[in-house]
């Protein structure tokens, strides 16, 4: 499967996914599926954008995915 297989593809693509749960439309629900799809849509966008903001390498056919998720130091300071 490594063979043709680009990580950095892989994570574009993650990243594409995040953006369009960002601009996903709301559909004509009210009420608890209102919040359930709101809710689902920011759970969505965050598991995409984790992905998005990984450094992707390949060791010896294992894919290794490293994603920092340490807060980003204030650049006020």
């Amino acid at each position: 499967m490594a063979d043709g297989f680009n990580p950095q593809e892989m994570i574009d693509r993650f990243r594409e996914r995040a953006n369009a749960v960002q601009k996903r439309n709301l559909p004509a629900v009210g009420g608890e599926e209102r919040r359930l799809f709101i809710e689902q849509a920011k759970q969505d966008f965050m598991d995409f954008a984790i992905v998005a903001d990984a450094s992707a390498t390949i060791d010896d056919g294992v894919l290794t995915l490293t994603i920092d998720l340490r807060p980003k130091p204030d650049s006020d300071s």
